[in-house]
């Protein structure tokens, strides 16, 4: 009996010592300072920023898509790297100008701020992180109109980090995956490139189908062949949660492995 009462013990500490040493959620606004301390002494020194948009996505999809599936996969990412933590979403991306309104800032509800406060922010946030003791910050995106400015501040950080043991990663891969792996799935599905579209098609709508159900209105789902009166290229209608989940994994996966390409190359 008392070996028994002494197993446990045992078992209770080295189970305690073990939830100290990982963290209780892979996204960094869900943790003390301490746990993150904690984290990064156990080899935790992987963040992820991932960036979203706030943008017109159609008269059937919520104008935060790129928020809540960039949140969303970047935690797949990150729990799948098993090391890696995640930095808050950033939500403000350039959408367009403001005044005279182009692109999306022509619908009510996109948010567009100038690339220079873009880049500003990213550039801020990754050095707090260096200074925290991060050692990989990895950039992804879930829009296409931003991944040049990722790559540029990727670099810009990499250069005045020169003979640090910290690097930043543009992992482009993420959002490629939406243009090619993903799409070629879709077509092998049996669905054209017209449905599949470029923006709120079946390839867009159903990737947040996979994600978050509830930001989909499948009751305001057509087709368009003017995007410049509904935000649509492509046709919403034969979009599945199933579908989306095509895509989910492959953006998973392969950026997954981008990630560790990246880490292993920086050595």
């Amino acid at each position: 009996m008392r070996g028994a009462i002494l197993l446990l013990a045992f078992c209770a500490l080295f189970l305690g010592d073990a939830a100290a040493a990982s963290p209780r959620s892979v996204y960094l606004e869900d943790l003390t300072w301490t746990e993150v301390r904690d984290g990064l002494k156990a080899g935790t020194t992987t963040i992820i920023i991932p960036v979203g948009g706030t943008e017109q996505n159609g008269p059937h999809m919520a104008l935060g898509k790129h928020n809540a599936r960039a949140k969303a996969l970047a935690g797949q990412i990150a729990t799948a790297l098993g090391d890696t933590i995640v930095a808050p979403v950033l939500a403000y991306v350039p959408e367009g100008n403001i005044s005279p309104p182009t692109e999306h800032m022509r619908f009510p509800g996109t948010i567009s701020i100038p690339d220079s406060a873009f880049k500003a922010l990213l550039v801020g946030a990754a050095r707090s992180f260096k200074q925290a003791g991060f050692v990989h910050i990895v950039l992804i995106g879930d829009s296409g109109n931003y991944q040049g400015l990722l790559k540029d501040v990727a670099g810009q950080l990499n250069r005045d980090w020169a003979g640090s043991p910290t690097r930043a990663h543009f992992v482009e891969d993420y959002y490629r995956v939406t243009q090619t792996a993903y799409v070629q799935a879709l077509r092998a599905r049996g669905l054209s490139d017209a449905q599949i579209g470029t923006h709120a098609g079946v390839a867009d709508t159903s990737l947040l189908m996979a994600i978050d159900p509830g930001m989909v209105r499948t009751e305001r789902q057509e087709g368009s062949k003017d995007s410049g009166t509904t935000g649509v290229l492509g046709d919403p209608r034969a979009s599945t949660a199933a579908l989306g989940q095509v895509g989910v994994d492959l953006i998973v996966a392969q950026t997954v492995a981008a990630i560790r390409k990246a880490r292993s190359s920086s050595h």
